[in-house]
Parts: structure tokens; C-alpha cells; sequence
């Protein structure tokens, strides 16, 4: 029985994402912009046809997306969060071992013989589609490298209905794909490093499967020389089941509109915080240092101001309580009043997962000291993160300088207002 690696990856994640709840958009062309409805950054394969590519201006490509039936969405990041964690918790239960690799795609270990593995990636798409609704590639090889060519050959042969397993198929017709596709398209090949390549005649993933390993690693480095031997089905590359360390948690945002008054910088500084020690409490962690940013637009003619500080905690915390107090008394003392901020930022960092001095503390109908931040947690799980906050961090209205989200659909999974209804 082999051992051998899947790729599974969500194909146009956001976009996808969007369609499970609004399934009019199947078939049209479909944009997801970034931040404050600046760019595009994820497209439906019908947009990709009219030729829209990603980081366009919104402004550049609106008249003509519109003409086209183009449909845009704000960048729901709640949504495409608790969407992922369905996508992986649903992968986790075919693997011997699984590696998150990103928001949209996971590592996952496999065994079976080329029949059995075949199969099993049909079955493994088909429980994405079912439990989640979102379409997915999967790709079987040897190596990890090998497993992202194989996904990326199933990504562009409809015939093969999603799947690509490399023990099925003909090394022949193996080696003729990979003299036709560029180096480039390989994981970890970037255009530089495919400009250079080209310089040694190297140009296909067919070239560079063919070059001497020791060689490259001479010329760039041994991440290259990993490469030409996952090429070779010669894997290189550990799985990691488990995540590294958080070195900080960063909330930061630019805002829809500048921000120009110390109360304006204040009610900034109440809700990062207390959003950054929600974080803190989900994964378990206490910070040691609070670092507090903001900044004007680097191209604007007016003041120009950039100020950052970074303060050594009392003792470690994820208290939103003290860390509000904080950030706002930190920023008071180094913000320009009148300058035209677009952007502001509090990092938690010097992370540790063992707890500090005791937190401010409630009493429960038992009689027993809750830490404030496990009760804020617990009631914004239940009633959702607009339903209690300290101060600023409570409005149920979104401030004028909260990100602009024009087109953005409702959090269908994460806000109790926004679950869907179904009639019978």
C-alpha cells in the first residue's frame, strides 16, 4: 500500500463561498474586491473569460464588469473564515495526517493503491461538495510538489472531473504535460527565479525535473534543489501537522474615511483592542507587549505623521479591559491632533500561552471569579461579536471610519441576524 500526498484546494474560494448562499451568481461573472472596495482580488472563472485580472482598480473595471452582467462583492471575511474551517474540519477525517497550507487548500496524508486513491479522491470532493457546498480539486502524487501539479492538471482538464492522481496515469503523457507547462507554474518557482532559470535553459517543469539537483543548489539554493527532487518523486519536504507559533496578533485596517480628532483616534484604539484580546482569548494566549500604529496617506500633500508605541505590559494579559486603557492612553500621547490619519493598528506580541496575574473579574450566579474577557467571549459566541463591548468596542452601528464594505453580503454562518431562512 503507498503512502502518497493530496492537494486539496477550493477552486475560486471566495467567489465560491459567495455562491453557496446566493446560487444566482452560478454562471455569472463574479469579482471579490480587497480592503475598503479598493481591488479586485478573486475572481469567478466567468470573470477571468472577460479578461478582469487580479489587483485591478475596482474604478478601472466597473463600467465595463457592468456592461458584461458583472456581479461585485465586498471581501466578507467572516463568511470565507468559518467557510475554511468547515472545508478542513470535512478533509480531516480522510488523512492520516492533514497540514493546513492555507485559508482554501490542506495537505492530507493518503495510502491505497492507484485504484484506491483514485477513488478516494472522488469521495473526498464529493464530501466538500455535500457537507460544505463548495467545489474543490484534488491532486495525488508522491511528493508535495508532485501533489500541487497534479491538482493544477486537474484544474485545467474538465475530463477529469476535478481529480488527478499521478500512480494512474501514464508517465508518458506525465512527461509531456510537464514539457508543455512553464517552470513558473510550479509551486515555489517565482518569475524571478524563472528569469534566471530560463538563462541555463530551463523553461518547462519538464527542464528543470531534468537538471542536475546539486547544480541548483549551487546557483540558488537548496528550496530549489527540494524542488528538482520532489520532481523526481524523491519527497523532501516534511509535513508540519501543527502550526508555528503566533510571534503577534495585529489588528489592523485602513479606514473608509481619514481620521482627524483624538475622540475619533480613541474609539479606534478601545475597538482594536478589545478585537486583538477576543484573538488572544480564542487561542489561548497572553501578550507581554501592546504596540499601538497609525499613519496619514503617504502621498498626500498634507502633514505627514506616522506614530508607534510599543509599551512592556505589566504582566502577561488578555484582558480587553486593560488593553483598551492602554491603547487609547498610548495614543493620546503620541497622535498629531488634526492630521488626516487613513490607518491605525494595535499588536499584541511577546506571546505566551501560560496566563498572568489574575484579571479583572465578575461573579457568576455560582459565585465564581469569570475572567471579563471569557464572559465577553462567551456572549459574543452566542449572540455575536455586535451583541456587548467595553465602551467604543460595544456600538451595534459601524463608525464612519470602519471599512468601507459597499457591496459586502450578509455573515450567513457568524452573525444570528444574518442566518439564512429556509420556507418549505
Amino acid at each position: 500500500m503507498a503512502e502518497r500526498i493530496a492537494l486539496v484546494d477550493v477552486n475560486n474560494f471566495y467567489v465560491s463561498c459567495e455562491r453557496v448562499f446566493d446560487p444566482s451568481l452560478d454562471g455569472r461573472p463574479v469579482v471579490v474586491l480587497s480592503n475598503n472596495d479598493g481591488c479586485v482580488v478573486a475572481r469567478s472563472q466567468e470573470a477571468k473569460d472577460l479578461g478582469i485580472t487580479t489587483g485591478a482598480p475596482f474604478f478601472q473595471v466597473k463600467q465595463f464588469g457592468q456592461s458584461h452582467g458583472m456581479v461585485v462583492r465586498s471581501s466578507n471575511y467572516e463568511l470565507y473564515g468559518d467557510m475554511s474551517a468547515r472545508v478542513m474540519e470535512v478533509l480531516s477525517r480522510f488523512g492520516t495526517w492533514q497540514e493546513v497550507y492555507s485559508i482554501d487548500e490542506s495537505f492530507l496524508g493518503v495510502q491505497g493503491n492507484p485504484e484506491q486513491l483514485g477513488e478516494l479522491a472522488s469521495r473526498i470532493r464529493k464530501a466538500v461538495a455535500l457537507n460544505v457546498g463548495v467545489p474543490v480539486c484534488v491532486g495525488v502524487a508522491p511528493t508535495k510538489t508532485l501533489a500541487k501539479f497534479a491538482n493544477h492538471v486537474a484544474k485545467r482538464n474538465a475530463h477529469l472531473d476535478g481529480v488527478c492522481s499521478m500512480d494512474s496515469m501514464d508517465p508518458q503523457l506525465v512527461e509531456r504535460i510537464q514539457s508543455r507547462v512553464p517552470v513558473t507554474d510550479l509551486w515555489g518557482v517565482g518569475a524571478r527565479t524563472g528569469t534566471k532559470l530560463a538563462g541555463m535553459g530551463v523553461s518547462t517543469i519538464a527542464d528543470l525535473k531534468a537538471a542536475d539537483a546539486t547544480e541548483i543548489r549551487k546557483r540558488f539554493s537548496v528550496v530549489l534543489q527540494r524542488t528538482v527532487l520532489e520532481l523526481n518523486s524523491i519527497a523532501c519536504i516534511p509535513h508540519n501537522e501543527e502550526r508555528a507559533d503566533k510571534q503577534q496578533i495585529m489588528y489592523s485596517r485602513s479606514f473608509s474615511s481619514p481620521v482627524t480628532t483624538i475622540e475619533g483616534m480613541v474609539e479606534v484604539m478601545s475597538v482594536y483592542a478589545q478585537r486583538g484580546a477576543a484573538r488572544l482569548l480564542s487561542d489561548g494566549l497572553w501578550a507581554t507587549l501592546l504596540t499601538v500604529t497609525a499613519g496619514t496617506n503617504r502621498f498626500s500633500s498634507g502633514e505627514a505623521s506616522f506614530p508607534s508605541l510599543t509599551i512592556k505590559l505589566p504582566s502577561p494579559t488578555q484582558d480587553p479591559i486593560l488593553l483598551a486603557r492602554l491603547a487609547v492612553a498610548a495614543m493620546r500621547e503620541i497622535m498629531h491632533q488634526g492630521a488626516s490619519y487613513v490607518r491605525g493598528g494595535v499588536v499584541l506580541s511577546g506571546l505566551q500561552p501560560e496566563a498572568g496575574q489574575a484579571m479583572l473579574g465578575v461573579f457568576d450566579e455560582g459565585g465564581a471569579e469569570t475572567h471579563v474577557g471569557d464572559v465577553l467571549g462567551a456572549v459574543k459566541a452566542r449572540f455575536g461579536n455586535k451583541s456587548i463591548g467595553l465602551g467604543s468596542g460595544g456600538l451595534a452601528v459601524e463608525p464612519d471610519w470602519s471599512m468601507k464594505r459597499e457591496f459586502s453580503s450578509p455573515k450567513f454562518t457568524t452573525e444570528w441576524a444574518d442566518i439564512p431562512i429556509v420556507r418549505a
